[in-house]
């Protein structure tokens, strides 16, 4: 087929103006079963001393802590035993990749994120090995039912956001050194108050969340499952990606003379998990002014029914490269 000259010069334009975006291909999709293969379990002492015990695989499986379909995969906790004082903690799980990240984007469907006073859900991403000086990325967490979801860095030392940056949500902190203020790090608060993080989330059946980390930024942006404006090549799981039809992240942290993101960030593995009380969940402070009952250890011990509803429902994880 012969194409004119015309023609030629608009394709030529239209590949130009998607190549000076920021595109991106699929390097890996997984869904149900395939979290399993992707995915190692983290039979760990919790670092942020939950009142938590992350069992094996074959634990996990065995106590339907963890259940795939062909397009679904479950991570709960145990809501069925009351705890003794001699107890280590509920069982629950936490799951690693068994790839390290640097520049990507990974996508995650999720239809349901773990609720309840007590809880500590979180997906992000870290190098465990000599952390904070790998950096960690957290890119859903929150504790204790309280909204909205907080997107937060952690690193070694100089690291600091500027106050303002293009994005919809709010800095609570900007110093993102591991070592200043008991680790809270640099964390942006998202502006969907009610639909971002916990019983809201669910009750509108989830969302999309996403994150992009280059040499000079990482963003975190946040889907509704009915928001009309969510990008077509998130919703569909797309082959190709491109970052800059996503519109404003709801977290940006850009590379600043505060901070490196090239030099404070090195090669990260994901992280999904659920704990219990902890450093965040059980300060007595935060748990008191969330309006959770007893104290927090004491109410993990003896309610566990009250955790019926504190699992991850996740539909797909997509990495680009």
């Amino acid at each position: 087929m012969k194409i004119s000259s015309s023609r030629t010069l608009v394709l030529a334009s239209l590949v130009g103006s998607a190549l000076a975006g920021r595109i991106y291909t699929l390097d890996e999709c997984v869904r149900g079963e395939g979290f399993y293969d992707s995915f190692n379990f983290e039979n760990i002492t919790d670092p942020t001393h939950g009142r938590v015990t992350y069992v094996n695989r074959t634990t996990a499986e065995r106590l339907n802590l963890t259940y795939a379909t062909d397009d679904t995969f479950i991570l709960r906790a145990d809501d069925t035993t009351v705890l003794g004082v001699n107890d280590t903690g509920r069982n629950s799980v936490r799951i690693r990749s068994n790839r390290r990240h640097r520049e990507h984007v990974v996508v995650f469907d999720i239809q349901h994120m773990p609720e309840g006073c007590g809880t500590w859900p979180a997906i992000w991403e870290t190098k465990e090995t000599g952390w904070p000086a790998g950096g960690e990325i957290d890119i859903l967490e929150g504790a204790n039912n309280v909204v909205p979801n907080q997107s937060t860095l952690h690193t070694s030392h100089n690291c600091s956001m500027p106050n303002t940056t293009l994005q919809s949500g709010t800095f609570a902190t900007t110093n993102c050194d591991a070592s200043v203020a008991y680790n809270v790090g640099c964390g942006v608060k998202h502006t969907q108050d009610n639909s971002s993080f916990g019983p809201g989330f669910n009750n509108i059946g989830g969302g999309w969340y996403a994150m992009e980390r280059t040499l000079h930024y990482i963003k975190v942006w946040f889907w509704e499952r009915h928001d009309p404006f969510v990008p077509l090549d998130v919703s569909s799981g797309a082959w190709i990606i491109d970052t800059d039809s996503w519109g404003i992240p709801a977290a940006n942290f850009p590379n600043n003379t505060e901070c490196d993101i090239q030099s404070h960030f090195q090669g990260q593995n994901i992280i999904i998990n659920l704990s219990f009380c902890g450093d965040w969940a059980g300060n007595p402070a935060l748990y008191n002014a969330s309006g959770c009952p007893l104290d927090c250890v004491t109410y993990v011990n003896n309610n566990p029914t009250a955790f019926t509803n504190a699992y991850f429902e996740i539909s797909s994880m997509n990495v680009y490269k």
